[in-house]
């Protein structure tokens, strides 16, 4: 008798079982993830943006809240947003999420003539210091 051998060995020659990969194989498998990560791509920015809009409106409400309430209490409005902080209203003045920066608020000062404390005409809204647009067509600094 002959040497025997197992069968699929040998049947083929130069193939080594499913290990080996042929270059149209890999290249097809390579434009499937292309394909993928480029419709996943576009949609995980959206959703970022979509996030960091959703942190400014907070902010944004949150600030002109304690605003309102500053200037309820001590019968004058702030005249910067780290009177807030001074006064024990915020910990730390929050970080406007468009441009990254705690520092790039832009302050609305009061008319004197409409002021509470018209002597002392202080902060009467904040907006975005950003000069980019949002999702919904107006620019983050009309918000």
């Amino acid at each position: 008798m002959g040497p025997r051998t197992r069968s699929g060995e040998g049947s083929r020659p130069g193939r080594r079982g499913l290990a080996g990969f042929t270059m149209i194989e890999l290249m097809i498998v390579m434009s499937i993830i292309v394909i993928l990560v480029s419709i996943a791509l576009p949609l995980y920015q959206k959703s970022i943006i979509r996030a960091k809009e959703s942190v400014l409106k907070n902010n944004l409400f949150t600030l002109r809240t304690l605003i309102d309430e500053y200037t309820y209490d001590k019968q004058k409005a702030p005249q910067s947003l780290q009177d807030l902080v001074t006064e024990g209203y915020l910990r730390d003045i929050p970080v406007d999420p468009m441009t990254g920066s705690n520092q790039s608020w832009k302050v609305i000062m009061e008319d004197a003539l409409r002021s509470v404390n018209q002597t002392e005409p202080g902060i009467f809204d904040v907006r975005s210091g950003s000069d980019k647009t949002g999702t919904d067509g107006t620019p983050y600094s009309d918000w």
